[in-house]
């Protein structure tokens, strides 16, 4: 069987990876990762069966979550770790099958070519960006699970989704529905995790981060799992140990109950692809807690996973038992081992913490900017970073944006400009960090109040949404904006490889997506809009 990949912004030339990953996927790896989410298409087909029978089953509803998640882009690269949660989605599949008396059909289905030889190039488009519209809505319900929220309507449409995506018979006017339905269906996810983060860490608020390292012993954290960070500074309390963020973990510094934590020392790094350079010059150990991982290179013995991540060889943190705590001591004890930094660094911050709640505390400070003309538009800039060439764009856009605009921004894509010394507005910030890509479901809220306050929906707002996607967490967000109705989104560097010309036509169409072009235009054109 062949590697056919193309779910992540990076597919080799810009069409798919067909015999080794650029993130460094095996095409063992990959053909497992096909087989797996073959297997959890089994078990939504027959879920959905068991569920229009009345029943329910917690087991096959919870474990769609983590099986989907160990192949989202970046994520599990262990074909040992993959072979386990393979057979244990298929003894799964095939329980439900005999508690159900059904068959499901398609089972042949495995590969991407042979879904287009069987469907068609549209056919097989919408049921990709379905499928990895799922995933990244997976992602975030994971999350949720572990801080104990759950949504049984989340369960329900992954199990008619994934069934029809199964059975493979779904019209093309009832995949674009099922797309739109993800969307919905990914809200509510993103809301349910919002719910979750504030009522365990407290709403964010507006914090100064350090990004230059303290003198001491050091931990690393990576990836977006902020419980797993609470548990690590628990349990390094006292012991003289300074645990730093990187990436997207950056956001937990606005938590309130996380920057209780005196020894939660910075931020150190930037964007998940600068990881081999910035992880070997780290002086401590390193936890990656989910995506986004890259291959170690001479660091091997001082990096661990944890949950879903997984890289061969690497030491992997169990998961905790149920009302328990993960067991760091191996991580705090490769730490200790380690030389840490032997000086401070000359103090640099980055501000960040403008959730939602933050942002609408001083709403009327905004809507005032705005009225008065003091702020002229709002843009934002978000998404996945990534090392394809064309991603300079984006520092070039935020440099040349207006005094008198506001640029909000989430997810990873903010290390092309975060460091940059915007200024404010009347004492609003130019540059408002709203968290994770977990957080879209913050930028939303924003928007919608924002446009409520002037009367209007979120199309009549000034506001420019120019969009940097990498994978499936990024789709899942795409497909809420859709859903929601906002229009003229842009989006780079480059569009998705498996959006064949004609379902691209139909979101120009209806939705004017467009490209990215040149900084200079783009600016132009949403400033005239």
């Amino acid at each position: 069987m062949t590697m056919f990949c193309y779910q992540c912004e990076q597919t080799i030339p810009g069409q798919a990876c067909t015999t080794r990953g650029v993130c460094g996927k095996q095409e063992t790896t990959a053909n497992l990762q096909d087989q797996i989410v073959q297997a959890v298409k089994e078990i939504g087909f027959y879920n959905h069966q068991l569920r229009q029978s009345g029943r329910k089953d917690a087991e096959a509803d919870q474990k769609t979550l983590d099986f989907l998640f160990a192949t989202v882009t970046n994520v599990n690269f262990d074909d040992a770790r993959l072979a386990g949660i393979l057979d244990a989605a298929r003894k799964i599949a095939e329980r439900l099958k005999r508690e159900t008396g059904t068959m499901c059909p398609g089972k042949e289905w495995i590969t991407i070519p042979l879904r287009r030889e069987n469907f068609g190039e549209d056919a097989a488009s919408l049921q990709e960006l379905l499928m990895y519209g799922i995933k990244g809505t997976a992602a975030y319900a994971h999350h949720a699970f572990l801080l104990g929220r759950e949504m049984d309507e989340i369960y329900g449409f992954f199990a008619k989704a994934l069934g029809s995506l199964a059975a493979g018979n779904s019209s093309i006017d009832e995949l674009i529905a099922l797309c739109m339905e993800c969307g919905g269906v990914n809200l509510k996810a993103m809301e349910l995790l919002d719910n979750a983060h504030t009522e365990h860490f407290g709403h964010p608020v507006p914090t100064p981060v350090c990004v230059t390292p303290k003198k001491g012993k050091a931990i690393l954290v990576t990836g977006h799992d902020l419980l797993d960070l609470e548990e690590l500074l628990k349990q390094t309390e006292g012991k003289g140990i300074h645990v730093y963020t990187h990436c997207e973990m950056l956001p937990a510094h606005g938590y309130p109950g996380l920057k209780k934590y005196p020894h939660l020392a910075g931020n150190y790094g930037g964007a998940w692809q600068d990881q081999h350079k910035e992880f070997a010059a780290f002086s401590g150990s390193i936890l990656v807690t989910t995506n986004c991982l890259q291959n170690p290179q001479g660091y091997e013995h001082r990096i661990f996973t944890t949950g879903c991540a997984a890289w061969p060889g690497l030491k992997s943190i169990a998961d905790r038992v149920p009302g328990g705590m993960k067991d760091f001591s191996p991580v705090i004890d490769a730490a200790l081992a380690e030389t840490g930094f032997t000086e401070d660094g000359e103090e640099q911050t980055l501000l960040v913490g403008f959730g939602h709640n933050a942002v609408l505390g001083v709403a009327d400070k905004v809507i005032d900017a705005v009225k008065s003309g003091k702020i002229k538009h709002f843009y934002l800039i978000g998404g996945c970073d990534g090392a394809k060439p064309g991603r300079n764009y984006y520092t070039e856009l935020a440099e040349k944006i207006p005094k008198d605009c506001v640029i909000l921004t989430l997810a990873c894509g903010k290390y092309r400009f975060n460091k940059m010394p915007f200024g404010d507005i009347d004492g609003i910030p130019r540059l408002l960090d709203i968290g994770q890509c977990n957080d879209a479901y913050s930028a939303i809220q924003i928007a919608v109040a924002l446009a409520n306050a002037f009367g209007t929906d979120v199309n009549g707002l000034p506001l420019s949404m120019i969009l940097s996607w990498y994978e499936q967490k990024a789709v899942c967000i795409l497909l809420t904006l859709l859903f929601l109705g906002v229009k003229n989104i842009k989006l780079g560097p480059s569009l998705p490889a498996f959006i064949s010309p004609a379902v691209l036509g139909v979101l120009v169409e209806k939705f004017q997506i467009a490209p990215i072009s040149t900084p200079e235009t783009d600016i132009k054109t949403t400033l005239a809009g």
